[in-house]
């Protein structure tokens, strides 16, 4: 019994990484994601394209390769990142690009009488946005950002194949020290299932909370 809670505790250690993965890892692509958001609807063509090659490049490469490129690759043009920066910077940059699409359709959902009321009240196009179409556009963008969050967290178990001692590879090392696989794997998909739930709840209940005051915006 106690062997087994040396191993359980090695788990809860991957856990913890998993969790700093997904937290690090959600903050770096919610970034890119407005960024190459804003830039999709941007007036000017320069600040379009970058933001649409951007996009098009990260979804259309596979993770693994982007993972691989961050921290097998980039040390050859003099930048090494430790496996813990080049899971964030991959997983970052991979769901950013997704996400980066949601930003654009919320934006582009929200009615046109909104923009028009905009120039009613003489705001400028960067006030506009701030002040008028971002705060509802957002509650368009939350439900979507959840499935991302958890796309995100489930995505951290490649970094298992740069050895980062996350979930999947501590499982990966309980199962190979005892020879079992159904404890080590059964613990994991739990501890995964019960981190998504975590992180449905808190965007249920951020997304109930903003709809406070926005009536005229459905989700």
């Amino acid at each position: 019994m106690t062997q087994w809670s040396g191993y359980l505790g090695l788990i809860l250690q991957g856990a913890l990484v998993t969790v700093e993965l997904t937290l690090m890892g959600s903050v770096l692509a919610l970034v890119m994601a407005f960024l190459a958001g804003l830039g999709r609807v941007s007036r000017f063509f320069i600040v379009r394209a970058l933001a649409t090659t951007y996009i098009e490049f990260f979804r259309g490469t596979s993770i693994f390769v982007q993972l691989f490129w961050a921290y097998f690759v980039l040390p050859f043009v003099g930048l090494s990142l430790t496996p813990l920066q080049a899971g964030v910077l991959a997983l970052g940059l991979n769901v950013g690009a997704y996400a980066a699409e949601v930003v654009r359709g919320a934006i582009l959902s929200i009615g046109h009488e909104q923009y028009e009321a905009c120039t009613a009240l003489n705001l400028g196009r960067w006030q506009g946005m701030r002040h008028v179409i971002l705060p509802q556009a957002l509650l368009v963008m939350l439900p979507t950002f959840g499935n991302n969050a958890i796309e995100l967290l489930k995505a951290t178990s490649v970094v298992s194949l740069i050895s980062l001692a996350d979930l999947t590879f501590q499982a990966q090392v309980v199962r190979s020290q005892t020879g079992s696989t159904l404890m080590p794997f059964v613990s994991v998909l739990v501890i995964y299932f019960v981190l998504a739930l975590i992180i449905s709840w808190g965007v249920r209940s951020l997304e109930r909370r903003m709809a406070r005051g926005l009536d005229g915006v459905r989700v």
